[in-house]
């Protein structure tokens, strides 16, 4: 599953995108440095439902933003993604 993948998932299961639980996350001080990612997962799982894979993209959303590796970008592997940055505003308003 690409990164793209698991937060359009995340979206579907949560009925929020990207942006607003980052935004959520930001408001509860859960990207400053010393916020360990257990107590994002924890959060994620308890108020959301998330399981550890999905929560943990979410997770490196939170704490570096939406640029990804470029390790996959373009590969043909099940992890490939079309572009090293991620699109948090929902799968409705995503550029062709």
């Amino acid at each position: 599953m690409s990164f793209q993948a698991y937060l359009d998932a995340i979206e579907e299961k949560t009925g929020k995108t990207p942006r607003v639980l980052v935004d959520e996350a930001k408001q509860r001080g859960y990207d400053k440095a010393d916020v360990k990612a257990g107590v994002i997962v924890d959060w994620l799982k308890n108020e959301y439902s998330l399981g550890r894979g999905h929560a943990m993209a979410l997770v490196h959303v939170i704490k570096k933003g939406p640029k990804i590796s470029t390790k996959h970008v373009g590969s043909d592997g099940s992890h490939r993604d079309a572009t090293d940055t991620l699109w948090l505003d929902g799968k409705a308003t995503r550029p062709a």
